[in-house]
């Protein structure tokens, strides 16, 4: 283990609060993804995540805080609905966009919107009370990349990281759900974590985006680029993995599909090489929290293609669909 990795008991934690402090940067976990946190408030700080991330200026952060009496304080104006969804999913994966109080810094391209949530990890939740302070963190990976659900993952993409808590791998393995509040409908940026029927249940009628947002342009959220969460690889996505031409695919070629699906059959056999295939579940939560590891273990493998089998065309796969078209997009 590297000596940047650290165990997230009270001297872990006082060389991480240390750290942020300063005005440098700490890996955590959370239960989506590891983030690579910074002083929300610190321009410099904040500054340092884009830099060590190589991540565009126009690509905006999530604020992390420990409780909605936090998330309140970065608001302008906090509405009624996002105290009903805070209260029902909060700590968890969802994060809320509203406006942006004056006193916060923009957290990326100037726009008048904060992203915030309340994370629903102990280790995420110990260095926020610990800390004091509203924490900015995108996935701690270099920008495009695939996001890290451990903390081998962390320090293989950002080598000069100065310090990872090493929570575990994490439990829901896939980002978390954005939903704008600014709108006049509740809008969904991001699909992610937590799935839209168990947040129309709650909060009622959801719109989607219109339309792509272009790269460069301000956007309110993360993971809202044409190409994202990519491996090293390229990513095809198939209708049937055994039905493609592979003669002018670049060798070694990796497979992943899931369980009971066409491409799961005989996907260990001559169709890649042994070692080169991930099966996953066909529930869509497990798939997602195997997802980033799976594409990070056929990188590992070696790897310069990846066939991908296509998941159900149903809401419920929304989210794992959304990152794997953008892991594809050239």
């Amino acid at each position: 283990m590297t000596s940047r990795i650290v165990r997230p008991d009270a001297e872990g934690l006082s060389r991480a609060v240390e750290i942020l402090r300063a005005g440098s940067v700490v890996a955590f976990p959370t239960e989506t993804v590891y983030g690579l946190g910074a002083d929300a408030f610190s321009e410099r700080a904040v500054g340092e995540i884009y830099r060590l991330k190589n991540r565009p200026n126009w690509n905006p952060l999530i604020v992390h805080v420990a409780d909605v009496a936090a998330a309140r304080e970065l608001a302008e104006t906090w509405p009624a609905q996002a105290d009903e969804l805070a209260a029902e999913f909060w700590p968890g994966p969802l994060t809320l966009v509203v406006r942006r109080a004056r006193h916060l810094p923009g957290i990326g391209a100037a726009n008048d919107t904060v992203a915030v949530r309340v994370p629903a990890h102990d280790v995420a939740l110990r260095l926020l009370e610990a800390s004091g302070l509203p924490l900015a963190a995108p996935s701690a990976n270099r920008s495009e990349g695939i996001s890290p659900t451990t903390a081998e993952h962390v320090v293989r993409s950002l080598p000069d990281v100065p310090l990872v808590l090493d929570g575990g791998a994490c439990s829901w393995g896939i980002e978390s759900t954005v939903l704008d509040l600014t709108t006049g409908v509740p809008t969904l940026l991001r699909p992610g974590a937590l799935g839209l029927r168990v947040l129309r249940d709650a909060a009622g009628a959801i719109a989607l985006p219109d339309a792509e947002t272009a790269d460069g342009a301000a956007r309110p959220s993360p993971g809202m680029s044409r190409r994202h969460y990519a491996p090293r690889a390229r990513v095809l996505l198939c209708k049937d993995i055994h039905d493609v031409d592979r003669a002018e695919l670049a060798d070694p070629i990796g497979a992943l599909a899931y369980e009971g699906s066409a491409g799961s059959e005989g996907a260990s056999g001559t169709a890649v090489e042994a070692g080169r295939t991930e099966i996953l579940s066909a529930d869509p939560r497990e798939y997602a929290a195997d997802l980033y590891a799976a594409l990070h273990r056929l990188d590992d493998a070696g790897v310069a293609t990846i066939l991908v089998q296509e998941p159900p065309q149903t809401e419920d796969w929304l989210a794992v669909r959304d990152r794997l078209g953008r892991a594809a997009a050239e």
